[in-house]
């Protein structure tokens, strides 16, 4: 299956275990300048508070001045595109670095700007690479691909502009082949440690080569693959503007509203897998109290009241299930008020067990595809029984309670890849897919 959004996407291939079921593999166009209008009005920047209120809390740590200061100019990013370059990374490394307030230039080494990239997504970039050949970037990144980055190395204007760099001691970094197949025949991985895509590997001297997800040796930063974009585009957020930066943008807020009736075994299993991710997840209850009553008769504190965060944003929000805890979800009038704002602002969302069922009703899995428990499916349009996790898009779900691990995994695939999810897997003692 192959999802895109600007940040995140999942493998095509139909996993043993969480019996993905493949949705919505079209060829799409991005615009990237549009892509970045998107993310400065419609999203907010990662935050570890649950607290952040639109249009209160803003995260600009290079344009902010006093009446008598002089504007820091923006740092300048390079992210070359061409035929063949891996769409997960290309995006991943434009959206965060947007994010935390770079402004980035989607540059095509083809002779035209639409390109199509390894998964069949289309990408247009923002300028032809000749453009840019005089300019001075604080950041070049390359993302990864076959034969994209084939493609950029052989691009003699952007190997001119990243020698540059390279010479005058300004950041530059590569993930996946670009670190073995680019930048290696310009002779710019010289007394670098170097990490890229397994497949690779090989290609780097055994005594550079290290097998860490991200390396950092001096101005160069590289990275295994499209599981390791996110980590990566944060750890070059950081060298560019700061930890604090980097801590902010690196991690997603997430809700999981509950209710008197809510099934324990899924809130718990979600709020758990979610936070050993290091996602920071909001626990809000839509009744009076903080204190919920589960189906199965667990008390459950959530960490505020629905109306206290009617106003934040989230990156994803998921509906636990229960017959009981379902029903009262949809009578949230606050809580449906998040979910539409969730879907027309183009943010993940979805539900487990009884729960799609309320995603139905509110009109919110219009001509895509989910799953539920077999006492509400029939109350779907496209309802599908033979897969415990479904993803479409933006819209997750999954069966029930003996799926919430599975649920809870995939999610965190969606939103950081595999790798995370495998190494979450592993803390859990879970048989996380190999392939």
């Amino acid at each position: 299956m192959k999802s895109i959004s600007p940040l995140f996407s999942v493998s095509s291939a139909k996993s043993p275990i969480f019996n993905f079921i493949p949705i919505s593999h079209t060829l799409t166009s991005l615009k990237f300048a549009a892509l970045h209008q998107r993310n400065s009005s419609t999203m907010k920047p990662y935050s570890k508070s649950a607290k952040i209120v639109s249009g209160t809390h803003t995260l600009d740590p290079i344009t902010t001045s006093t009446s008598t200061a002089t504007p820091t100019p923006p740092k300048k990013v390079l992210v070359p595109i061409g035929f063949g370059t891996e769409e997960m990374e290309a995006v991943i490394l434009a959206d965060v670095l947007r994010r935390a307030g770079a402004e980035v230039t989607v540059a095509s080494v083809e002779q035209q700007l639409e390109i199509e990239a390894s998964g069949g997504t289309r990408l247009v970039a923002d300028v032809f690479i000749s453009v840019c050949s005089t300019e001075t970037f604080d950041l070049v990144a390359l993302p990864g691909g076959m034969p994209g980055s084939a493609r950029l190395r052989d691009c003699e204007v952007l190997q001119k502009i990243t020698s540059r760099q390279a010479e005058q001691k300004r950041l530059y970094g590569a993930i996946c082949a670009a670190p073995a197949v680019t930048l290696l025949p310009w002779g710019l991985l010289k007394r670098k440690q170097i990490t890229c895509h397994p497949a690779f590997i090989d290609k780097i001297s055994s005594f550079r080569a290290v097998k860490t997800n991200t390396q950092v040796s001096g101005e160069l930063t590289t990275s295994r693959g499209p599981g390791t974009s996110f980590e990566f585009a944060v750890c070059l957020v950081e060298q560019l503007f700061g930890e604090p930066v980097a801590r902010e943008i690196g991690e997603l807020l997430v809700l999981i509203p509950i209710a008197n009736g809510s099934e324990d075994i899924e809130v718990v299993t979600l709020i758990d897998v979610l936070r050993r991710a290091k996602v920071n997840v909001v626990v809000a209850s839509v009744e009076k109290s903080a204190q919920v009553l589960a189906s199965s008769g667990t008390k459950i504190v959530a960490d505020k009241l629905i109306n206290a965060i009617s106003d934040s944003i989230y990156d994803l929000i998921i509906l636990p299930g229960g017959t009981t805890g379902a029903e009262r979800l949809h009578k949230s009038k606050i809580l449906k008020k998040l979910l539409k704002e969730q879907e027309s602002a183009g943010r993940i969302f979805g539900a487990i067990c009884s729960s799609p069922a309320v995603l139905q009703k509110q009109g919110l899995i219009k001509d895509k595809k989910a799953t539920a428990h077999p006492d509400v499916l029939d109350k779907l349009k496209d309802g599908l029984n033979d897969a415990q996790v479904v993803i479409d898009g933006k819209l997750i779900t999954s069966q029930g309670l003996a799926t919430a691990t599975q649920f809870a995994l995939a999610i965190v695939s969606k939103l950081f890849g595999h790798a995370r999810a495998r190494s979450v897997a592993e803390g859990l003692v879970y048989q996380y897919p190999k392939s």
